[in-house]
This record gives C-alpha cells, structure tokens and sequence, in this order.
C-alpha cells in the first residue's frame, strides 16, 4: 500500500515514519529513530481513511467499533522496548 500524505502527517506526530512492509499480508512498516518498530494495518482490510472516502459516518462507526474491540491492545504503548502494533494502528490507521 502506499504511504500517503495523511498517513504520513499521522505518523510524524507521534515520532515515527513509515514505508510499505514488505510482509505482504501488512500494510505499513513502522520506524522510530530508523529503527523497525512493528507492521502494522492488515493488507486486505480498511482502515479510517478508506472508509472515509465512502462515507463520513459509516467511517465515524466503523471507528469506534475498532476502538472497542482493541480496547485493551491500544492503552499498551510499549512493549519489549518498542512500540505496539495496536498502539501505532490505532494512532495511524483509525
């Protein structure tokens, strides 16, 4: 997928850049400093900005309903050192 102004302006607010994975099942690799963090976005699935693009509402619902079932993932911020996956997609992706 590829890594749009938006994506990237999200991604600069929290400190980190991003590239197209090269997991081919994943949409973005994420970096902190120049280092891999995690992938993250699952390559065949919408995210916020897709759903936007079709309709402002459905992507306001189809939001929420990701906060709420991860809403355990997204409050973890670091693990093992680096940044979650759940964390940055949350941050970037929805």
């Amino acid at each position: 997928m590829k890594v749009t102004q938006v994506y990237q302006a999200k991604a600069k607010k929290i400190g980190v850049t991003l590239q197209p994975s090269k997991d081919k099942d994943k949409k973005f690799a994420v970096f902190k400093d120049g280092k891999f963090q995690t992938n993250i976005g699952a390559s065949g699935y919408k995210d916020f900005e897709s759903y936007k693009k079709i309709d402002t509402e459905t992507a306001l619902a189809r939001r929420e309903a990701y906060r709420s079932r991860h809403a355990k993932d997204l409050k973890i911020k670091y693990r093992d050192g680096k940044l979650t996956a759940g964390y940055l997609a949350n941050k970037i992706l929805w």
